[in-house]
């Protein structure tokens, strides 16, 4: 994987690969939020990832998603430089046509095998997730990679 960073101004980057780019700014006064942050960014990244396995094993399993998000709640140190992660919450809400166990598994299978932005970032910090499925909760966990 190889991707690069280039200066637009003041605290505006877009970065990316051959193919693809994405911007990136600060918070309000350093920047001027027109994009989102790195950490943003990283966070966006652990969310994705972890949908692009849990779409796949649902259309694996024939399963009718309607509706598929997931919420992503970062905690970060209050005090001193840097500020980093300390913990992260996933919500996975899903409508459909479902097998509640067909879910559960897919999103377990995921944050404990699948999900290589999930267990890089689950060194440093605990993930935790839960999943609702048609407005229900049904399952919560904590990712887990051995």
């Amino acid at each position: 994987m190889k991707t690069s960073i280039k200066w637009n101004q003041n605290m505006n980057f877009t970065g990316g690969n051959e193919k693809h780019s994405v911007g990136m700014d600060a918070k309000a006064p350093i920047g001027k939020e027109e994009a989102l942050t790195p950490k943003e960014l990283v966070a966006v990244g652990l969310a994705g990832c972890t949908a692009m396995d849990v779409i796949a094993l649902m259309k694996k399993h024939k399963q009718e998603v309607k509706n598929f998000e997931i919420d992503t709640d970062i905690e970060t140190t209050q005090k001193g430089y840097p500020v980093v992660f300390t913990k992260a919450i996933l919500t996975f809400k899903v409508s459909g046509n479902i097998e509640k166990e067909k879910l559960i598994e897919a999103v377990t299978l995921s944050q404990t095998q699948y999900c290589g932005v999930s267990a890089m970032l689950s060194k440093s910090f605990p993930i935790e997730y839960r999943v609702e499925l048609n407005g229900e909760m049904i399952s919560q966990g904590l990712s887990n990679f051995s």
